[in-house]
Parts: structure tokens; C-alpha cells; sequence
């Protein structure tokens, strides 16, 4: 592929199509604190992007080098992006149901490491799509996605502090609720494709 329209194209349609589990899980984040700083959601957002840009990298790196290896550990990639989700989902929806979210909690490194990993590992398989691509190419691609991944995640925070601020107590539940959806989602389409 030459550096042109379709290019920069693909790879902005790709961010999109990538970006969305990312853009979910802010709105979850942001109804779970509605109070979060916008220092707090630049900081979410740059995490997602930063995973959305190393993932597709990974992948290409694995095609153009151990590719037995990362075939081996494909089909495991929905598995464990369902698990981390159901994980912070649920214990979201417990909170909630117990009464014990605090208002203006904030995002820990951890859970954040876990949903940046959760939202982006299937960003791994990009790898294969982009493998003919040179170097040079294949980071420019990955930094598109970045970017997108950023933007869309910057929109889905300002929307889930909206949102929260009409559903008092239960937008953690609604939160958590949404976290365990895009779990479901990535395994069923792991079983359709």
C-alpha cells in the first residue's frame, strides 16, 4: 500500500471500528464518577489510546517475526478480554447494588491497566491486517488509531458525566452493566467469525 487517501482512510475508518469498545468504557468510567477531572478523563483517554497504538504494533511485529507463537494465542484473545470485563463490570454492578459506590471515586492505575488491556487486545489481530505495510507505515497507521481512540474516548467521558448526572445512584450499575455487555460482545463475535 502507497501513502495516500485510501490509506489515511483505512486507517481513520480502523480507529473508529477500534476505538468503540474503548468509547463505551469511558461512558461506563464517567457514569461510575461523575466527577471526574478532565485531567482524569485526558489521562483515561491517553491510556486507551496509547493501548489502541502498542496492540496493532504488537501484531505486526508477531507477523513479521514469531507469527506460530501469536497464532497460538489468537483464540484466547476474546476469552481474556471478556474476563477482565465481566470482572470490573460486575464488581461495578455490586457497588452499586450495595450502595457502597462513593461519590468522585477515582479510576485506579490498575483498573485502568485492565480496561486499556481489555478494550485494545483485539487491536492484536490488527497486526495481520496491516502486515504488509512497511515499518514506517504500520506506525503511522497505529497512530491514527491513537488519535481516534483518544478523540472518541474524550467524547464518550463528557457524554457518561451527562448521563450520570440524570441517573443519581444507579449510574454505576448502568456502568457496570455496560462493561459486561462489551465482554459478551467480543466473545459472541469471537464464536460468528
Amino acid at each position: 500500500m502507497d501513502w495516500n487517501f485510501l490509506f489515511f482512510t483505512n486507517s481513520l475508518l480502523l480507529g473508529v471500528g477500534l476505538a468503540m469498545d474503548a468509547f463505551s468504557v469511558s461512558i461506563a468510567n464517567c457514569l461510575a464518577n461523575p466527577r471526574m477531572s478532565r485531567t482524569d478523563m485526558i489521562g483515561m483517554a491517553s491510556s486507551y489510546g496509547l493501548f489502541q497504538f502498542l496492540m496493532p504494533m504488537a501484531g505486526w511485529f508477531c507477523v513479521h517475526t514469531i507469527i506460530t507463537v501469536f497464532e497460538k494465542f489468537q483464540p484466547f484473545i476474546p476469552w481474556i478480554a471478556f474476563i477482565l470485563l465481566l470482572y470490573i463490570g460486575g464488581k461495578m454492578v455490586l457497588e452499586g447494588f450495595r450502595g457502597e459506590v462513593e461519590e468522585g471515586k477515582k479510576l485506579t492505575f490498575g483498573i485502568l491497566m485492565i480496561q486499556s488491556v481489555a478494550t485494545s487486545i483485539d487491536a492484536l489481530s490488527v497486526g495481520f491486517t496491516i502486515a504488509e505495510y512497511q515499518a514506517a507505515m504500520a506506525l503511522a497507521a497505529s497512530l491514527i488509531i491513537a488519535l481516534v481512540t483518544f478523540g472518541i474516548c474524550i467524547g464518550g467521558a463528557f457524554i457518561g458525566k451527562k448521563v450520570a448526572a440524570h441517573l443519581s445512584g444507579k449510574a454505576s450499575i448502568l456502568g457496570g452493566s455496560i462493561l459486561i455487555a462489551i465482554g459478551l460482545e467480543i466473545l459472541i463475535k469471537s464464536f460468528i467469525s
